[in-house]
């Protein structure tokens, strides 16, 4: 729990946030000094607070992850690598594309994408969905480079190509809006300055921020402005794991079956403006996923 804690100094006060918190078997007091009157928003204050002890206690984790998954990989054959990058491939493909609606079964993912078995009385749609996410899967893994506009429009054009060309690749001219969700979306003229900030934020901080925080930060940031008319959700969780592949860490499926979590996350952040309730989600789900490290 967080006090604000008074300390006095003659005739004035000053005022602190404080907080304790465990390490291992140790106890440490946490203090930020807030002024010499106390703020109105003093509950955003305490939030934001709390958000940065978060990323202090479980920053170290997520580095230890990364050392240890590395180091584990590394001494895998490469036969063995293959066949982990495809198993993770065609999980993500499945869960990334039914969390968008796709009715193909895990098991008609797998048997598609390693068996060219098209399965029966299912969506064309959805077969060539899977197909081209297959693809751009592995030109995301290769591509160690920062992202740009012409990548990211690329991914969206060789995705939707086969399955809905009219949209593939093109920024779109007209309004969205998500089912069952308050979330005000950017207006097309828009898109053009905020997509500019996107990138100036992206090649600002890529690389000077845990990849888990800023891998999480994309796929909020791009989302949130929606800029296709279709496969927004698709690209980002690409864009998150091309800033996890990118800069050494083991790649995050988000699955369906937490899919409410998710959203709800999401939601949260877009509405409330507060990106930290999103970072917290992903930064709990990747290690949970990675707990054996």
């Amino acid at each position: 729990m967080v006090n604000i804690r008074i300390l006095n100094q003659g005739n004035k006060k000053y005022y602190y946030l404080e907080h304790t918190i465990r390490i291992d078997k140790d106890f440490k007091n946490k203090r930020v000094y807030l002024g010499d009157t106390l703020p109105k928003n003093i509950d955003e204050l305490k939030e934001k607070f709390l958000y940065e002890i978060f990323k202090e206690l479980y920053t170290k984790k997520l580095e230890t992850i990364k050392e240890l998954w590395t180091k584990e990989f590394k001494n895998y054959p490469q036969s063995y690598k293959d066949k982990y990058i495809e198993s993770f491939m065609i999980k993500f493909t499945y869960n990334t594309n039914k969390i968008e609606g796709s009715k193909l079964s895990l098991k008609d993912t797998a048997n598609l994408l390693q068996e060219n078995i098209t399965p029966e009385n299912k969506s064309i749609k959805d077969v060539k969905e899977t197909e081209a996410h297959k693809k751009i899967f592995y030109i995301m893994l290769e591509n160690k480079n920062k992202l740009n506009l012409a990548t990211v429009l690329y991914w969206h054009r060789e995705l939707f190509k086969e399955a809905d060309p009219e949209i593939a690749g093109i920024i779109r001219k007209h309004p969205v809006a998500i089912a069952r969700s308050k979330v005000e979306l950017p207006l097309p003229a828009e898109l053009e300055t905020l997509l500019k900030e996107f990138f100036a934020w992206y090649n600002k901080y890529y690389g000077k921020i845990n990849p888990v925080i800023m891998a999480a930060l994309v796929h909020l940031k791009f989302v949130t402005m929606h800029p296709f008319s279709d496969g927004n959700g698709r690209i980002s969780r690409l864009m998150m794991n091309h800033t996890l592949n990118s800069l050494g860490y083991p790649m995050l499926n988000i699955e369906y079956t937490n899919r409410n979590a998710y959203y709800t996350a999401l939601e949260r952040s877009q509405t409330r403006n507060k990106e930290e309730t999103f970072t917290t989600y992903i930064i709990k789900r990747y290690i949970k996923e990675y707990k054996k490290f």
